[in-house]
Order: C-alpha cells, then structure tokens, then sequence
C-alpha cells in the first residue's frame, strides 16, 4: 500500500466514529439496512489507463450513471441490485489479445453497459461491546457487457464473501474476505477461484462529514496462467461523504489501481437516498 494510504488510515483512526455506510467504499458492511427501507446510490467514475487483457484494449474510460439499489427485505436481510447504464473507453492503445479479433470498434472511443449484479446479504450477528458484527453476501455477476465491444467478457461469475464490522473507541473498521468463481473468457468449461479481500475505515470529523478509505480487490491464488479479465485485481479509495438532511448524502474520492490492470488514477463521486418503502 503506498505510504500516504497508510498515513491516512492513520489520520481517520483520529477522529469521530462514522455510523456505518457505503458509497465510494466498495467493501461491504455486514449491517442491513433494516426492514421495508430502501437505499438508491446513482454515481459515476473515472479512471486514466484502465486495461481490458481479453480484447486487447486500454484507454481512459468513463462509467455512469452508476446505480445501485438495496431493499431490506427483513430485519436482517437485503437484497441488492447494481449496475450501470453507458460504459465509455476512449482508446489509447489497441494490442493482440484472445478476443481482440470479435471487437467491432473500429474507431477510436467504445462503450456498452455496466454488469449487473445481483446479491443478498444477511447479518448473521449484530454487533455489541465485545464482539463484532457478522454478516454473509452472496452475489451473481451477470454477463450484460458484450465482449464485442472489449469491455465486457460474457461470462458469469459468482462471489461470497463473509463480512465483519467493529467499532472500536473511535474506529469503525470492516472487513471481507471470500471466495469468487469468475468464468473464463476463453474456455467455458473452465473457471478461475480467486480470494476476495476489503477492509475499509469511515470517520466523522463532524455529525455530517466523514473522512473514508478503502482497500479492495481479488487475488488470483492458482499456480497456472490468469485468464484474461480474471487476474489479481486491486484499488485503494479515499475520499469523504456529507450527510444532507436526514437521508440524503453526497460522496467523492479518488481511486488509486494496485495493478497495471488497475486506473491508473481515477475519481468517483455520487448521491445516495434512504426511504422507507413498505413494512412488514
């Protein structure tokens, strides 16, 4: 992790704790969002070098409208759905890869859809003074990006991933930790298992802003190759959200890649509204 990554997860272990949230963090929270409420995130990213290994392409590549939605179907369970609508590359470099040849972007920018994916959570274990809260997250990426435009792989991929959360004196840390099957691009009978890791830290230095940071990503652990699009991944993010009324909230950050797959540098920024929609 580089230093200043870790001098700011110093820093927020300094201030207030932060009530637990999501958005720009990607690790998740093993706490529900509770029965009959609804959250809806709409965001956007940037990022500068982003790689595709499967189709060949690199370039700066810009995805929004990104959203999510989570439904508390119980007190202890969500349902969670995410995606996004227009996924944009503009084409820096083109290189011989195991599907560069069904790419038929000819010129020099390329878009499509955001894979959706589809996940249930449930909070195993609420959390109280000497253990920590204990949740479970099972999700299924769906294959809606075409590898024809060389940003996406049309493979299914399954992620489960155990969640844990503490708030310790002022220090809300979480963590994840699991297992994916990606699909590989190239052999449908074949398959790539990857270890799934986060660990994130949210504080609030006011009773409506908070600093965040997260570290996030997946690690090809087999002795062979990677397929293309299923190697070691990772991102670290650091930003800050700010509370607007009593369900509203607005987020920013950057993004910095742990790989060449990886942007080199990016932003991400968004909304995300709380509702009560129904009860039980």
């Amino acid at each position: 992790m580089p230093r200043f990554a870790v001098i700011l997860l110093l820093v927020l272990a300094c201030v207030a704790p932060a009530a637990a949230q999501q958005r720009p963090l990607v690790t998740e929270e093993p706490l529900t969002i509770g029965a009959g409420e609804v959250l809806v995130e709409i965001g956007a990213d940037y990022g500068t070098g982003v790689e595709f290994p499967a189709s060949g392409l690199k370039g700066d590549l810009w995805r929004g409208p990104l959203v999510g939605v989570s439904i508390g179907i119980s007190s202890i369970a969500e349902l969670q759905i995410d995606g996004g609508f227009y996924n944009r590359l503009s084409i820096d470099e083109r290189r011989a890869a195991p599907l560069s040849g069904l790419v038929d972007a000819t010129g020099d920018t390329t878009s499509d859809v955001e894979d959706i994916v589809v996940a249930t959570k449930i909070n195993v274990l609420r959390e109280t003074e000497g253990r920590p809260a204990l949740g479970v997250r099972f999700a299924t990426r769906l294959p809606n990006a075409g590898n024809e435009s060389g940003l996406g792989l049309d493979t299914t991929d399954f992620l489960a991933t155990l969640l844990v959360g503490k708030t310790v004196q002022s220090i809300r840390v979480v963590g994840n930790v699991g297992l994916g099957i990606l699909g590989n691009p190239i052999e449908g009978s074949a398959q790539n298992d990857v270890l799934l890791y986060g660990v994130s830290v949210a504080r609030a230095f006011t009773d409506r802003a908070e600093l965040v940071a997260d570290l996030n990503g997946h690690v090809h652990t087999s002795s062979g190759e990677a397929a293309p699009g299923t190697d070691t991944r990772g991102s670290i993010r650091i930003g800050g959200r700010y509370s607007i009324g009593s369900a509203g909230r607005v987020d920013a950050g950057i993004i910095i890649g742990l790989t060449e797959r990886d942007p080199g540098i990016g932003v991400t920024f968004g909304y995300t509204h709380v509702f009560k929609a129904f009860s039980l």
